[in-house]
């Protein structure tokens, strides 16, 4: 957060209210012209500072709605006809030293990965909430229906690996959504937690970026053959 889009305007306020106040002493005690400069200086002195928190508010505005962070890169390795093994990348989160990888054999057409999503209200992104998450599963997608009812089926807990990669790092579990909605009558920020995936088709050698955004998760291709896949892999099968 752009903490001096607010600081300076204060620091501005706050001595043009001090130059205000002397110069309507010194107006009310016969002084006339030390008077008005003082109460001139220093209203327009609050005046500027006010126009500069509200400006310092709307870029901040543009800055945070628009915010987004990585929270995973999936580089895929082809081991058969529609099976693919899947490097999961994670960003080093809070507490942790270094990103966490782990590989998974995934059948299908498509990668899946799904998060569960905690939004704030827009009010909140402005002062510096962004949107929390958590991956919550990674999984294979089969375009064909048929297929996805009756073929081979991959998934894998996510949330559950990273509970134990946090393993005596946190000493209690704490539900934020919990106390989120048990307080929300005294500090109404959050707007909802739900559920947000995306998906991507599997190519051998493609790799994938996953972001989250103050609305939920974005995959983007990272590389040539990923974008190839992407740009003509959407083909549904019979």
């Amino acid at each position: 957060m752009i903490w001096w889009w607010w600081i300076l305007p204060a620091a501005v306020a706050l001595i043009g209210l001090m130059v205000l106040i002397r110069g309507l002493r010194a107006l009310f005690g016969g002084k006339p012209v030390r008077g008005v400069a003082g109460a001139v200086f220093g209203g327009g002195a609050i005046w500027l500072a006010s126009l500069a928190a509200l400006f310092g508010m709307n870029v901040q505005t543009y800055g945070r709605l628009t915010y987004e962070r990585p929270v995973a890169t999936l580089a895929l390795r082809q081991l058969g006809p529609q099976y693919y093994e899947v490097n999961l990348i994670q960003p080093a989160r809070p507490g942790q030293t270094q990103a966490a990888a782990a590989l998974y054999p995934v059948h299908g057409d498509d990668w899946r990965i799904e998060a569960q999503v905690l939004k704030w209200k827009p009010w909140a992104n402005v002062l510096g909430l962004d949107s929390q998450y958590r991956l919550d599963r990674l999984s294979g997608r089969y375009r064909s229906i048929e297929q996805e009812l009756h073929g081979e089926r991959s998934a894998y807990n996510l949330a559950a690996v990273e509970a134990n990669a946090r393993n005596g790092a946190i000493p209690f579990k704490v539900e934020a959504w919990d106390a989120i909605r048990r307080y929300r009558p005294y500090i109404d920020a959050a707007d909802t937690l739900y559920g947000s995936a995306a998906y991507m088709p599997m190519a051998d050698g493609a790799r994938y970026e996953v972001w989250i955004t103050q609305s939920g998760l974005v995959a983007r291709p990272a590389n040539a053959v990923a974008r190839n896949a992407s740009a003509g892999g959407w083909t549904v099968a019979n």
